[in-house]
């Protein structure tokens, strides 16, 4: 069902193509990966491209221009995706009627305040080392035998390749730690001279967590 979505959505986005490249680079392409991965690819007669992949819990897309290098075919994404970014957002209010010596939480928010999770975390102090982790919705705990004080956090989200600097947690060490997600054009990859070589009647192209990737041309 997947693969028929994508499908419908990228021939839906070419119909209107006019013929002027050549003809055995254009044409609509299929990823030849497993059964839990879907991937379309259009090479457009007007050196535009339009990409899309589905492969576990991952969803991408991206749109742009290709340029012809050889036997390879270049892709730029464009506009450029502005990439999602993490924010440390105010601390709350303190609870008058929380305990002293709270364990520091992380909690991971949408910027509508619905949790994020499987954020990937480190948590650094002034000794010992970092504590590493992942978030749930509904955020995550030191464990209570852990006294230390957090000094700095770094994230990431692996499967989109982002990451934040490291974030210094001056006035946020105790109580919750309250970070933002701001998605901006998550999902949309950043093509920036990513080139398929031409392979058979198909093109590879290497992504950055699924390896090499090989698109064949779809048959009608």
């Amino acid at each position: 069902m997947r693969t028929i979505f994508l499908t419908a959505a990228l021939s839906a986005l070419l119909a209107s193509v006019p013929v002027s490249a050549a003809p055995r680079l254009t044409g609509h392409y299929r990823l030849a990966g497993g059964p839990d991965v879907a991937g379309e690819l259009e090479i457009g007669a007007d050196y535009r491209f339009r990409y899309a992949l589905a492969a576990g819990a991952l969803d991408e897309q991206a749109a742009g221009r290709w340029v012809q290098q050889g036997a390879k075919v270049c892709l730029f994404t464009e506009p450029r995706p502005v990439p999602p970014v993490f924010t440390l957002a105010p601390r709350p209010a303190p609870n008058k009627n929380a305990p002293t010596e709270e364990a520091a939480t992380l909690l991971v928010k949408w910027p509508n305040g619905r949790g994020v999770a499987l954020v990937d975390f480190r948590i650094g102090f002034d000794s010992g080392e970092p504590l590493d982790g992942y978030t749930q919705d509904y955020g995550w705990t030191m464990p209570q035998d852990d006294s230390r004080v957090p000094r700095w956090i770094e994230l990431a989200v692996p499967m989109h390749g982002l990451k934040s600097p490291r974030l210094a947690l001056d006035g946020h060490e105790r109580g919750t730690i309250n970070v933002v997600l701001t998605p901006n054009d998550l999902g949309i990859v950043d093509f920036q001279g990513a080139c398929l070589e031409a392979q058979g009647t198909g093109y590879v192209l290497h992504h950055r967590d699924l390896g090499d990737m090989r698109f064949v041309r779809r048959v009608r």
